[in-house]
């Protein structure tokens, strides 16, 4: 697997840094390949978007992400997602205010074009 064929559209499912692994959001997580061959993501969560950059080497993609709170404080964390195949991605990410007892967790599952034509 290339690091281009990680490119595309995710359906995201997550949990929070918390005591559960219950299931408490689903998105949209977005990969592009920029001109340096690095990852340019972007998770839109409900009605928040979140950014961030990364590389990928043997099957693991890692990806530093920020994002603007409620607060208007910018949250920077960092997700690691191991490549299960081209279409599915299996994660857990940390953010620096999280309950640092806990990780986060994301499963992506690619969007495939060919269904929506």
């Amino acid at each position: 697997m290339t690091i281009e064929d990680l490119a595309g559209s995710y359906s995201v499912q997550g949990s929070n840094q918390e005591d559960t692994n219950d299931i408490s959001y689903d998105g949209i997580l977005t990969l592009s390949i920029d001109k340096n061959n690095r990852i340019v993501a972007q998770w839109i969560i409900g009605y928040q978007i979140q950014n961030g950059t990364g590389f990928y080497k043997d099957q693991i993609l890692v990806i530093n992400f920020n994002y603007e709170g409620h607060d208007h404080q910018i949250y920077k964390g960092v997700a690691v997602y191991r490549c299960i195949s081209k279409d599915i991605l299996d994660g857990f990410w940390s953010e620096k205010y999280g309950n640092p007892l806990y990780l986060g967790s994301e499963y992506c599952v690619k969007i495939n074009s060919e269904f929506l034509n």
